[in-house]
């Protein structure tokens, strides 16, 4: 499976709504197993489909795997992922992102959701989650609603991660991303 380049901030991109799945077939199939790849190979624990250029609302989690480590949690495929009801107690989580190589913020998330999305056969699934998984979907979801971590902290927080980003950028840190097979911007 191949790797999908990884969108870095700020990007226009990251800021887009994705469009919501219409028929679950074995391309969407496709595309989540190679954003779970992607994921693994990134270090990360969440990805959402519009990080690697693909507008769809697609996400991939696995809150238990670690690198070089056997996992024995089964990884989520949420497929038109939904908060259908959320606690009013908070969890205060210090979240990064994928797409923020290296920057970090705490962000208070409600502690409990409840999800309602389709799996990668096209069923309909329900999931509560609680702490660290709680706070990955949602922040998942944010990513498919045109939200990123960095709108939910201050705006001298967000200036300085968003700064160092840029900067970064214009020194060639970063590979640019690439369009890719999938891409729809």
């Amino acid at each position: 499976m191949p790797k999908l380049p990884i969108i870095i901030a700020p990007d226009p991109v990251l800021k887009q709504k994705s469009a919501p799945i219409k028929e679950v077939n074995a391309e969407i199939r496709k595309i989540l197993d190679n954003m779970l790849e992607t994921m693994y190979h990134s270090g990360g624990i969440g990805l959402a489909a519009v990080q690697v250029g693909i507008l769809k609302r697609l996400i991939v989690v696995d809150v238990n795997w670690r690198k070089g480590e056997q996992n024995t949690f089964t990884p989520l495929k949420l497929i038109n992922a939904e908060i259908i009801w959320d606690s009013e107690e908070e969890n205060l989580y210090n979240e990064g992102c994928l797409s923020f190589p290296d920057q970090y913020s705490d962000v208070v998330r409600p502690k409990e959701i409840k999800v309602a999305y389709l799996d990668e056969n096209g069923r309909k699934q329900e999931l509560l989650a609680d702490g660290l998984l709680a706070t990955c979907i949602q922040h998942e979801i944010d990513h498919t609603n045109g939200i990123t971590f960095v709108d939910h902290i201050s705006r001298l927080k967000r200036d300085i991660i968003i700064n160092k980003l840029k900067k970064a950028k214009k020194q060639g840190v970063f590979d640019e991303h690439e369009h890719n097979e999938f891409c729809n911007h």
